[in-house]
């Protein structure tokens, strides 16, 4: 792993382990809630704004500047999937 590479794991867990039962308890059925389709669709229905707009597009240039060829980018997709399944217990 490069050391400017973001930890998602190490984020989230940090997060849960902080603050309070209640605070650990919301977060995680907030994490593990399934939404139903209708949910989604609402979800999608609503558009970015100008600000959310910008902020995609500023994180989707760097990511094409951090990882500019197809084969860098599925390897760290690889990677991702390796930590999320080991944060899973898969």
């Amino acid at each position: 792993m490069k050391g400017s590479e973001f930890d998602e794991v190490g984020f989230f867990r940090a997060i849960q382990s902080s603050g309070s039962p209640e605070t650990r308890e919301r977060l995680t059925a907030l994490a593990e809630r399934q939404l139903t389709p209708d949910q989604v669709r609402e979800a999608m229905a609503v558009p970015l704004s100008d600000s959310e707009r910008d902020e995609s597009l500023s994180l989707i240039r760097w990511f094409r500047r951090r990882y500019p060829t197809p084969v860098e980018r599925l390897a760290y997709a690889r990677r991702a999937y390796r930590r999320w399944s080991a944060a899973q217990g898969l």
